[in-house]
């Protein structure tokens, strides 16, 4: 089995433009990235997908491999999806596993990375989709910039969504994780090959358009994410106050 590590940036963020060149502790936040994803022991290429030349250039004068993708891409997952062939250069598809690593996600634990290719080697045939899930506390369920996994008793992914699932009949919202635990998405992807080769003939989904949530879409084409548990709190940076708080805890990193 190969494994790739392909992390997908741009500048044009809506909500905090130019967010991965945001500084955290003197830093880049795609280098902090780029240096925890390397931290990884299980990996065999590192890869930086961006639109944008500057990032591009950046990455290569840190000593990383970059490659730039085409601008209309609309998810992290269409990005790398559109170079999939160089990234793969020639390996077999379905013996390729692509763990897609968002750009916003300064303090990523490289052993989270190493765990999707535990799983993945453990099984016959890499599954679909990979992703790891961790329980929420109780402040955080109704945090809409907080992506919440319905799973099944075998940790198979039901849905993903913004809004806490299951619904609580009966009870106060702030009642609810009182009487189920509620599960938090990392945000990370490993793809089988295959998967991401096809990622264009997958119809976009309006599950995906309300939800902005590009998993939704392969959910709707009844494509598998198999989910496993890890220990603590995963920041993604999506607001100013996620971004201030980065910067405040970087030193423990």
């Amino acid at each position: 089995m190969h494994v790739i590590v392909a992390i997908p940036a741009r500048l044009k963020s809506t909500r905090l433009p130019n967010k991965v060149l945001a500084d955290i502790g003197g830093k880049p936040m795609i280098k902090w990235v780029l240096d925890q994803c390397f931290k990884s022991k299980l990996i065999d290429q590192l890869f930086l997908c961006t639109d944008d030349n500057y990032l591009n250039q950046k990455a290569i004068e840190w000593g990383y491999k970059s490659l730039l993708t085409n601008q209309n891409c609309n998810s992290g997952s269409s990005r790398i999806a559109s170079v999939i062939d160089k990234l793969v250069d020639g390996k077999n598809l379905e013996d390729t596993l692509v763990i897609n690593v968002q750009g916003d996600q300064p303090f990523i634990k490289p052993e989270v990375i190493d765990e999707i290719v535990l799983f993945a080697k453990k099984e016959k045939k890499i599954p679909d989709v990979i992703t790891p899930i961790y329980k929420i506390k109780n402040k955080d369920v109704h945090d809409p910039n907080l992506v919440k996994t319905l799973i099944t008793n075998k940790k198979e992914i039901l849905y993903f969504s913004r809004s806490a699932l299951p619904y609580v009949r009966d009870k106060d919202k702030e009642e609810w994780s009182s009487s189920y635990q509620y599960w938090g998405h990392v945000g990370i992807y490993g793809y089988r090959g295959d998967i991401l080769k096809n990622w264009d003939s997958f119809p976009a989904s309006n599950l995906e358009k309300l939800e902005k949530l590009e998993q939704l879409r392969l959910i709707d084409s009844g494509i598998k994410f198999n989910a496993f548990e890890v220990e603590g709190d995963f920041l993604s940076v999506d607001t100013k106050n996620q971004l201030d708080f980065a910067r405040k805890i970087c030193i423990d990193y």
